[in-house]
């Protein structure tokens, strides 16, 4: 096939040039198609629903909000992960969706779910929408508007905020690609009424009857048409208002035919809404801005030119003197990587060509082969537009031209070689002959270049494999590579055999060229250097080994991170002010923080810092917290400082002296990431889940104090969760009820008073604004305020708020984070000098020796360390894939395992130089670096292909003699290793050494890749030939030695067993619980358990309350007193209300609780057993479900090869092939969702046991044979004996009631002096008795009515128990029934039967359909009696739970 391909090249080199051009065109047209940004967008799937309630506190957006619309939305397809943030006034709920499931899907689910969420808010508690359709690179475009300094004094905020609002994002709709306009800063403009609240007293009206008064007096009407001479002449009423005095006219009362109207009692004016967020910039103050968000999937820049051309319109018709000054512009971030790129792809190309040139010593062929570059990369952009691969640093990040003409350099080497040996027979060569060689020299080198291209294909496969963020990263690079690779495949099939035939010419002169002088002088070196080599064969393999074994352990000892940072140009950070701070407060700081930077640093352009949330608040920022955004100039124009690590260290020096602020130092894009990936805005979370807001604040302290000052720590914040100042209104219900007051009408009037109640809207043409009543500005100032605001009471009097509730200052939460339901804090590092994983290491032993949780409390670690943990267990199983693959190209290619495994020593030879030179440049493994082995392994083998074949092809012309052979066939073959050696370590070059922005991702990749191939290149050179000659020695007879084979393999596969085994082990390492140890622990440490133990308590504690002996007076006085003489008493005491017949019923009434207490803890006992044992059962069921797929997996794996076996040798079609190979790719997908259940059923079973360990389940069961229902006794179970407890309970009461109609005593006795003379006492003895008390006879009445519903409960309770209890014991006989008919006559056969079908299909006894359906039956079998026995158990446990 290749060889017809060849020949029809050669002999069509008319109809190959216009496939070339046609190549070419649809190649530069595709450039200018393809999308380009400056990294891939790595953002998960994610739909945020945004509900603002300006009005509500933390806690009651969380519960009446946040949990409503995390409970509906955690039930949707393919949902990953539900974070949700709580603050005042704003619930932020992200819901990440599945990659697979695309853009406009999930938010379809959303939308659908969130019409019934909006029934469950209750009104006034805002509505849910959406966030927009945009991603972590939506940010494409912040702009400010600027008012020109003539023009300072013309415009304020509020006047620029309106130019924002309905100029600019008005006009910027329709632009495509633009989802979104976010506008922040600035002042929304309101027309506000501002009452006096003591003119409101004085005439005795409330602001809410301003309010309706407002409302009532602007609207618009129509009263249809009257016909007047043939004409329809339209009714319209005009009530709007227009003007301020519009307001003022509007009259509230009327008072003795005096109209009050709205301009007697308050102030009319234009206000502000409430904000909760702001802009400043260049610490010149306040300004407004916008942030265009792009639509997710757009091309950046041609949205980025279209809002450029918008904006540039839209500035024209503003108002004179504004102007928009664009802030963070991606556009100069893509044109700097683009450009990063560009410059290595040119520069690599550049000294591949020169290089090629060079060392060919033909010019002519060095041009042909240079002329693949360009080729393949259009071929490359080609395929990139068709499957929608963007260009970025990623995608073209990676291409090395040497790799990729490595195929075209060995045909034309190979071409010139023959061509220059024709010549020395004789003198010309005709076209003809010329097009003989060419095919000769292709299809004859075409193996050795077909394979070696394949094998680097298929090295790039496995990064295919990965997933998550860095399969977003690392897939557009290895595609692109591929579509270069088919590309180069092509044209080393078609043009490049073409262009040989028809412009190599044979040299004009026997004069060598520079080329041919530099490989003689090597060849001349390398000789005897080889000779001595061969002679000490053991002692240089033995080295070799010892330096693999110390790369090894210098990479054990290397860091990791996950991708090192690319440098945006542009430095974030955040300034974290005191929780609570206000926004006036923060807008001042932010401004000293920009002063003090431009000031210090010439290398700023712009300082502009977002404080709060902005307009849509996708992004749920407090006002104590602002993003300060610092733009660069270009780093020539820098003059203080040499690097951005230097500058980010002196400019928070500078700003550290602003006292109570905290900085955390990011980039623009990557803090966005980090955000929308993870919830948290740092490099590394430590993630603190709980329940009790307080424990997680107090504890996210301790955490910031145990690793302050741990080596590698830049800046760290534990999450404000909890201190936010607030002034609490506890309503008095007694007092309400006393003054017939209703509580939604005073948060009303509260809400109206400070918050501002909204009347109506005004218009201004197009213009909307909303009518606001509010207090006035001096009447918002205090507490006072609050507690000194009038109610207006049923009777037309007005009474301050302070006398019908509690005004005081109260601490509340900050803001609640959820994640997937559970609350959470969390502290936050960002990593400066340090790689992540030694420093999470570092962290983790730390707290793991100092830190101690509560119950129930846990911590995990997220951010870029636990990318880097999925990735580097991803690349753990792809990366062993990648090696088994090659291994088995190059048996193909060479026939001969012998000498596949010596080429396959070329990997841990690459190795060595890989981490070596990670190691001299100081550069953690990063899953670059990781990527870059993977493409180091497919290059270093390709060379040893090459040596390898060129010696059995001397073998087959007959060179006998072993060493003659080794030393012309190494000379022959230097050329070609060198020149594909030089190339490749020399393309990647440029982007080693790159400093440019971007190449920060590039470095460890090209860094691998050129230590890799020097120690691999001197390996083919050297060792190869000394392995090839042991090998081919009788000495060394592989096909007799058996031992030797069996020695090979296992040092071959050393490589891959401690990786792959890890992998495999996960699960065997956990510790075993059997299902009573299970139960033991969950009722140790169960919460809710623990909570009834304290009930019982609390209970046994209330029982002193039966002994009431009422109240004690001491009193004195005197009666009948005449000049100093009559009756005094100069002491006496009292003891009134003694309760003496209440004491029996209250004793026995708390006797009854207490009871009913511990029943209720016997019921929980056995409610937790019973579902500890349901979770142990479906743990042992799915770990059952997984041992048989991996059972079955490891069967079809035997099959596949028997089937691949009868398949060579043409026993069955092409199409029985497939089919049985479609059943083993079934099987290895069924074992990869048991590994899913089995884990997630393990989660199950662990949350039961709240335990620091995680266990799994024991292999075997010990369930009772025989259950003796005759002895259970259902009256004993305490959910029959609750409902006669509390039967009981209800008498208790009732008789409690009753006492208290029951008389009480009273006794009194003093000291009396009676007319001077002492010695007199005084008693009284009496009993209160309540006739007329309506309070204690409507106790008595429904305590009577309480028992009656108790024994009405109990009469249901005892029929549903019996009733259950029946149920169970039929489903347990059922199951019983079952399970044992599998288990003593199906499971011993399906065992035959599995083994008896592999083993008769191997002797070919049955044909392929026949084994997978004896397999078939076999696992259904297996399946349901799996499913028995999960049955069985589970209604076993039903059935001990009566068992009481």
């Amino acid at each position: 096939m290749i060889n017809k391909i060849i020949d029809f090249s050669i002999n069509n080199k008319f109809i190959i040039g216009l496939l070339t051009l046609t190549l070419v065109g649809a190649g530069i047209w595709s450039m200018t198609q393809v999308p380009i940004d400056a990294v891939p967008d790595i953002t998960n799937n994610q739909v945020q629903v945004i509900t603002q309630a300006p009005n509500l506190g933390t806690e009651d957006i969380e519960q009446f909000v946040t949990y409503p619309v995390e409970v509906a939305m955690s039930n949707l397809p393919d949902v990953k992960e539900i974070r949700s943030i709580s603050r005042f006034g704003l619930s932020v709920v992200t819901i990440v969706f599945d990659d697979d499931m695309g853009t406009y899907l999930p938010r379809q689910l959303v939308a659908e779910k969130l019409n019934e969420v909006k029934e469950q808010i209750p009104s006034g508690f805002g509505e849910p929408t959406m966030g927009p359709i945009s991603s972590g690179l939506g940010e494409i475009y912040q702009y400010t508007l600027k008012v020109k300094p003539e023009y300072k004094d013309k415009y304020s905020v509020t006047d620029l905020r309106t130019m924002q609002d309905w100029i600019v994002q008005r006009q910027m709709a329709m632009v495509e690609g633009v989802v979104e306009v976010n506008a922040i800063g600035g002042k929304i403009k309101q027309y506000e009424v501002a009452v006096d609240p003591n003119e409101l007293k004085a005439i005795g009206l409330t602001i809410t009857d301003v309010f309706e008064a407002l409302e009532a007096n602007n609207q618009n009407t129509g009263g249809a048409y009257i016909e007047k001479n043939h004409q329809a002449n339209f009714i319209r009423g005009e009530g709007l208002v227009r003007s301020l005095e519009d307001i003022k006219k509007i009259t509230v009362k009327n008072t003795n035919n005096i109209p009050i109207t709205v301009g007697d009692i308050a102030t009319v004016q234009f206000g502000a809404a409430i904000r909760y967020g702001a802009l400043t910039q260049d610490g010149e103050g306040e300004v407004v801005g916008g942030l265009v968000m792009m639509l997710k999937g757009a091309n950046s820049n041609d949205v980025i030119e279209n809002v450029k051309v918008r904006m540039a319109q839209i500035e024209e018709s503003l108002p004179e003197g504004v102007i928009i000054e664009p802030l963070l512009d991606r556009s100069k971030l893509i044109a700097e990587t683009t450009s990063t790129v560009a410059t290595n792809l040119i520069e690599g190309a550049l000294i591949v060509i020169f290089v090629l040139i060079f060392l060919l010593g033909n010019w002519r062929g060095g041009l042909i082969v240079a002329s693949t570059i360009p080729l393949s990369l259009l071929f490359a952009f080609i395929l990139m537009n068709v499957f929608d691969v963007w260009a970025n640093l990623m995608s073209l990040g990676a291409i090395d031209f040497g790799i990729i003409v490595d195929g075209a350099v060995i045909i034309v080497e190979s071409t010139v070689f023959l061509i220059a040996s024709q010549v020395l027979k004789k003198r010309k060569l005709t076209s003809k002959e010329r097009d003989g060689v060419a095919a000769n020299a292709s299809k004859k080198m075409m193996n050795a270049a077909f394979f070696g291209q394949l094998i680097i294909l298929i090295v790039f496969l496995p990064i295919l494999a990965l997933e998550g963020i860095e399969g977003k990263m690392f897939k557009p690079m290895a595609l692109t590579f591929i579509f270069a690779m088919i590309g180069a495949m092509v044209l080393c099939l078609t043009y490049v055999p073409m262009m040989s035939a028809l412009i190599l010419r044979a040299p004009k002169s026997d004069k060598k060229s520079y080329g041919d002088k530099f490989v003689h002088w090597v060849e001349r070196k390398y000789q005897p250097l080889l000779e001595k080599a061969l002679k000490k064969g053991k002692l240089i393999i033995g080295v070799s080994v010892v330096l693999f074994g110390i790369a090894v352990f210098m990479f054990t000892r290397m860091g990791g991170e996950f991708i090192p940072q690319l440098d945006e140009g542009d430095i974030a950070f955040h300034a974290i002010l005191k929780p609570g701070s206000s926004l006036t407060e923060t807008i001042e700081t932010t401004t000293k923080i920009e002063q003090i930077v431009k000031a210090k640093f010439p290398e700023v352009e712009k300082i502009v810092s977002r404080i709060g949330v902005a307009e849509i608040p996708t992004d749920p920022m407090p006002m104590d917290l602002a993003d300060v955004f610092v733009i660069l100039k270009p780093k020539g124009e820098w003059t203080t400082v040499e690097t951005k690590d230097e500058l980010i260290e002196k400019m928070k020096e500078a700003v550290e002296i602003i006292p109570g602020v905290n900085y955390e130092f990011t980039q623009p894009i990557e803090m966005r990431f980090n955000e929308l990936l993870e919830g948290v805005r740092e490099d590394i979370a430590i993630k603190l889940y709980g329940e009790d807001i307080n424990v997680l604040s107090q504890k996210a302290e301790e955490i910031s104090k145990i690793i302050a000052g741990t080596d590698g720590i830049g800046d760290m914040k534990a999450e404000a969760t909890t201190g936010l100042p607030q002034m609490t209104i506890t309503y008095n219900r007694s007092k309400l009820a006393q003054y017939g007051l209703q509580i939604n009408t005073l948060n009303q009037i509260v809400q109206s008073a400070f918050a501002g109640g909204i009347a109506g809207t005004i218009f201004e043409g197009e213009k909307r604004f909303d009518l606001v009543v509010r207090l006035s500005s001096h009447n918002r100032k205090d507490i006072t305020d609050v507690q000194n605001l009038f109610i207006n009471l049923p009777s037309g009097a007005q009474i301050p708020l302070r006398e019908v509730a509690d005004v005081s200052y109260k601490a509340g939460p900050m803001q609640i984070s959820r994640d997937n339901t559970n609350r959470r804090t969390y502290v936050g590092i960002n990593v400066r000098g340090r790689d992540v994983k030694s420093l999470v290491g570092e962290i983790k032993t730390k707290l793991d020796a100092q830190l101690e949780l509560p119950s129930g409390y846990f911590i995990r670690y997220g951010g870029a360390f636990e990318n880097l943990e999925r990735a580097s267990n991803r690349l753990q199983t792809v990366v062993p894939i990648a090696l088994l693959l090659i291994f088995v190209l190059i048996y193909f290619a060479l026939k001969s395992l012998p000498q596949t495994l010596m080429i396959y020593i070329a990997i841990p030879m690459a190795t060595i130089g890989g981490v070596v030179a990670l190691w001299l440049r100081d550069m953690p493994f990063s899953i670059s670096a990781g990527v870059g082995f993977i493409v180091l392994f497919g290059v270093a083998v390709l060379n040893g292909l090459v040596m390898i074949s060129g010696l059995n092809e001397l073998k087959e012309e007959g060179v006998t003699n072993l060493k003659d052979r080794i030393i012309e066939g190494t000379k022959r073959r230097i050329r070609p290793i060198m020149l594909t050696a030089f190339t490749d370590v020399l393309g990647f070059l440029p982007m080693a050494i790159s400093a440019s922005a971007g190449a920060e991702v590039q470095r460890p990749l090209a860094t691998v890749v050129i230590g890799g191939l020097l120690t691999s290149t001197l390996l083919t050179l050297f060792v190869l030939p000394i392995l090839y000659h042991w090998v081919e020695n009788k000495s060394f007879n592989f096909r007799t030695d058996k031992k030797v084979i069996t020695v090979t393999a296992v040092v071959a596969f050393m490589f891959l067993l401690p990786i792959t085994g890890n992998a495999q082990q996960i699960k065997d390492s956990l510790p075993f619980i059997s299902m009573q140890e299970a139960v033991k622990l969950a009722k140790e440490n169960y919460p809710s358990l623990k909570q009834r133990q304290l009930e019982i308590d609390k209970q046994q504690q209330l029982k002193e309350t039966a002994f009431d002996f009422g109240t004690t007076q001491i009193f004195t006085g005197g009666e009948e007193i005449n000049n100093g003489t009559g009756i005094y008493t100069t002491i006496g005491v009292g003891q009134s209300n003694i309760d003496v017949f209440g004491i029996s019923p209250k004793r026995k009434l708390q006797e009854q609780r207490i009871q009913l207490a511990q029943k209720a803890f016997q019921l929980s006992e056995l409610d937790l057993e019973l579902e500890v044992k349901k979770a142990w059962a479906n743990a042992l069921q799915s770990k059952r479900k997984y041992i048989l797929y991996k059972e079955l997996d490891s069967i079809y794996a035997n099959f596949e090869k028997a089937v691949a076996l009868n398949y060579e040798v043409e026993a069955i079609s092409r199409l029985e092939y497939s089919a049985a190979k479609n059943q083993a790719l079934q099987i290895q997908n069924k074992f990869m969702q048991s590994k899913s259940e089995y884990a997630i059923a393990l989660q199950q079973l662990n949350l039961w046991l709240v335990s620091n360990e995680f266990y799994t389940v024991s292999d075997e069961i010990d369930i009772e044979s025989e259950i003796n229902v005759e002895s259970f006794s259902l009256e004993a179970h305490p959910l029959y004996t609750i409902s006669q407890l509390q039967v009981t309970e209800a008498e208790a009461n009732y008789r409690a009631a009753k006492a208290e109609n029951l008389p009480k005593f009273n006794l009194q006795g003093g000291l009396q002096k009676v007319n001077g003379n002492t010695g007199f006492y005084t008693y009284q003895a009496g009993i209160s008795i309540p006739f007329l008390s309506g309070t204690t006879k409507a106790q008595v009445r429904t305590a009577k009515i309480d028992r009656q519903i108790a024994e009405s409960n109990m009469q249901f309770k005892q029929k549903e128990v019996q009733s259950k209890f029946n149920q169970t014991k039929e489903n347990y006989q059922k199951w019983k029934t079952s399970w044992l008919f599998y288990k003593n006559e199906v499971l011993p056969l399906i065992k035959e039967q599995k083994t008896g079908a592999l083993f008769a299909y191997r002797e070919g006894e049955i044909d392929y359909t026949a084994f997978t359906q004896l397999i078939k039956e076999a696992i259904q079998s297996e399946l349901e009696a799996q499913t028995a026995l999960a049955n069985y158990l589970e209604s076993t446990f039903q059935l001990q739970y009566f068992n009481q």
